[in-house]
């Protein structure tokens, strides 16, 4: 049984720690990733002319008009996070607007570096190997901002959002660069989502979680407001208890496994949770 709430959830749950500590680790955790991705940027991506991703659109601009490619990303950056700020609100984009401002400043600090590390870009298919793996896993909220926006007034899912997004990107590229550009652009998109869905977090394209709270109406409201998944509650008995309680059931993509799991424990720190890998689902109810 499928059960639907009109409950409005609090905005202010958010999917990560926010502990001192937990803060320092994830701000040391994103200034290492995102200074890898500038590097990436730098060495395989802007090169190699590969359009993959929201900086794609810098790589495009900057090849064509000779124009510094972490000045337009800043640019771009500073239009995104204004519209963002009307259409989503201060507090949301407040979450990203550090990565989102680092990363532009170190994609012009690391543009030094190309100079002491030596590339043989002549191996496209090598170069895009390697940048697809190591933009793998890090987000600079950039293209996020527009996800967001689609996702809330356009009753568009997250997935299909940015789906829609990366193919108006690589289409771009076509026309700057040509066909060929287009499939090395291809290729690194897939590795990105290859490395992130499969190594990362398994092999599977979905996972079920099974969770056991007392804050029960308000984990089903996140997870059928805020990502658009059905809930089945099952009803049950405790062995040792002998209590009754419920066990919440969804099926959610593996991109969204962070995001509930964090948000589940946010919400519930002895929330009990089983999660599994899911390889075929079939039907709906």
């Amino acid at each position: 049984m499928i059960f639907k709430s009109k409950k409005k959830i609090n905005e202010n749950i958010l999917p990560f720690d926010f502990s001192r500590k937990g803060r320092i680790r994830r701000y040391l955790e994103l200034v290492a990733g995102v200074f890898v991705l500038a590097l990436a940027f730098n060495l395989f991506m802007l090169p190699n002319r590969i359009v993959s991703g929201f900086s794609g659109i810098a790589v495009i601009f900057s090849s064509l008009f000779n124009l510094d490619a972490s000045v337009f990303i800043l640019f771009m950056t500073v239009i995104l996070l204004i519209v963002g700020i009307f259409a989503l609100g201060k507090e949301k984009i407040m979450l990203t607007i550090f990565g989102a401002l680092l990363y532009p400043a170190l994609v012009k600090l690391t543009e030094p570096l190309i100079n002491y590390i030596t590339i043989d870009n002549s191996d496209v298919l090598l170069s895009v190997l390697f940048g697809g793996l190591f933009r793998a896993g890090f987000s600079t909220g950039g293209s996020d901002t527009l996800i967001q926006i689609m996702n809330k007034y356009l009753n568009i899912s997250l997935g299909k959002a940015n789906l829609i997004i990366n193919i108006i990107i690589i289409s771009g590229g076509v026309f700057a660069f040509g066909w060929t550009r287009l499939m090395y652009s291809l290729v690194c998109l897939y590795i990105v989502s290859l490395v992130m869905d499969r190594i990362i977090l398994g092999i599977s394209n979905s996972k079920s979680f099974y969770i056991i709270t007392e804050h029960e109406a308000e984990i089903k409201t996140y997870i059928m407001q805020k990502l658009g998944r059905g809930v089945t509650a099952i009803e049950a008995r405790g062995g040792f208890t002998n209590n009754k309680e419920k066990i919440l059931m969804c099926i959610v993509p593996t991109r969204e496994y962070f995001i509930l799991k964090n948000v589940v424990n946010k919400i519930d720190k002895n929330a009990v949770l089983l999660i599994t890998d899911v390889y075929e689902t079939k039907g709906s109810r």
